[in-house]
């Protein structure tokens, strides 16, 4: 592990998530802002399900790390969303059963520390029309309304145990044209639809009554005292700080 240590947000989540880095994703964006503030840390993983993720949280999440995470955001609920196969193969999850699950991811990230905070994703929409094109499906394995049933789950257990969670579901859809911009394929998100997730969450942050304050602005620059090394100002008489420059428009995500 490198040093100096840092606050730690993890994202936690299946494919939105482990694309988060890609085409300027939401977690690109965080990463960038909290640059010398926050380590964003990726455990992404394709394909997955909420019972996958609660096989694992023991290894991802240990007890006894020396270090527990700051922030925590979590997203499962698209796949598990997916219809059932005959097969009884695939990655859906009985409604109940998912929330059990994410009952259990939240119950474990809770105990890890009374420090930590938690933020749930809940599965955004899909745009069915291009996922299948024109093909005739009476009855699509991917839908928006399933996605729309387990996201209103996912906020009714998020109110239970008080924790901070975004509708992703309503909040890609307040856009009027949210099919044409927001999806690279019908359910992973492009620039746009990253834009979306970006901003519900650093609202979410900036409101929370948290002590310490997360959002980036309020958080603690690194190493960012004065030096003579630091870029000659342009009186060429003094050095001029630029440990707080972004280097990007940063006013969308005040």
């Amino acid at each position: 592990m490198v040093g100096p240590v840092r606050p730690q947000f993890v994202l936690f989540g299946s494919s939105i998530v482990q694309l988060s880095f890609s085409k300027e994703g939401w977690g690109a964006i965080l990463s960038h802002l909290y640059a010398r503030k926050a380590d964003i840390v990726l455990r992404g993983y394709s394909g997955w399900n909420s019972r996958r993720a609660v096989q694992v949280l023991d290894t991802i999440f240990p007890k006894n790390a020396t270090e527990q995470p700051s922030l925590v955001i979590v997203y499962f609920g698209g796949n598990d969303s997916i219809l059932p196969h005959p097969s009884g193969l695939g990655q859906h999850v009985p409604l109940q059963e998912y929330i059990e699950n994410m009952r259990k991811i939240a119950t474990h990230l809770k105990s890890l520390s009374k420090k930590i905070r938690l933020i749930f994703l809940t599965a955004p929409p899909v745009n069915e029309a291009q996922i299948y094109g024109n093909s005739v499906i009476q009855r699509p394995p991917r839908n928006n309304e399933t996605c729309r049933i387990y996201s209103e789950a996912c906020m009714e257990l998020c109110r239970e145990m008080n924790i901070k969670a975004i509708d992703l579901w309503s909040a890609i859809q307040k856009r009027n044209d949210w099919r044409d911009v927001c999806f690279t394929d019908g359910i992973h998100l492009t620039t746009e639809g990253s834009k979306i997730v970006a901003k519900e969450i650093l609202k979410v942050i900036k409101e929370a009554d948290w002590e310490p304050s997360l959002h980036w602005k309020s958080m603690a620059i690194e190493f960012a005292e004065d030096s003579p090394y630091d870029p000659v100002s342009p009186d060429g008489k003094t050095s001029m700080n630029v440990s707080s420059l972004t280097f990007l428009e940063t006013t969308e995500w005040d």
